[in-house]
């Protein structure tokens, strides 16, 4: 899945930064998941909540590209068009199996429970492990992320982003 930015979340990104009188403060793109259908199905979850959180692996990152507090991601869908766009709230790096009850509710995927979070991500990254050839292992460092959404904002659709979505 594309994390390059493109002329759409330049654009998407540019109407937040004008909406909130500031300047391009940088973004990160964030497609979830391995599939265009994850990648609509997770932004889903986000733009209409109730995904709060998100995991990945520290492997994934450098020390610059690692997320920060306070740092911008537009979350794109399966073909690549923006969603939406959070803000980190917290970040927190440990071993996968550390994953608390709290966490798996926040992530909003399945029953939300710690069992269904630890189950599905384990078969995530064991798939992204054997195309990617390296070692799962329950303890695997683990970047744990919290944020919130901030565009659009609650109750304002940016119907000019979905209208150019449904055009493609």
């Amino acid at each position: 899945m594309n994390s390059e930015r493109t002329p759409e979340t330049e654009a998407f990104f540019a109407d937040y930064c004008s909406f909130i009188g500031k300047s391009d403060y940088g973004y990160d793109v964030v497609p979830f998941g391995d599939s265009p259908e994850m990648a609509d199905e997770l932004g889903m979850l986000v733009l209409h909540g109730p995904k709060r959180a998100t995991a990945g692996l520290r492997r994934e990152f450098d020390d610059a590209s690692l997320p920060r507090v306070d740092g911008y991601a537009v979350v794109v869908d399966g073909r690549g068009l923006p969603l939406c766009i959070f803000q980190t709230t917290e970040i927190r790096v440990g071993p996968l199996s550390s994953v608390d009850d709290a966490f798996a509710w926040d992530e909003g995927e399945g029953d939300r429970s710690r069992a269904w979070w630890l189950d599905a991500h384990e078969q995530f990254f064991k798939r992204q492990a054997q195309a990617e050839g390296f070692e799962f292992t329950p303890d695997i460092e683990t970047v744990f992320e919290r944020f919130k959404v901030v565009w659009p904002q609650a109750g304002l659709i940016a119907q000019e982003h979905i209208e150019a979505r449904e055009r493609k």
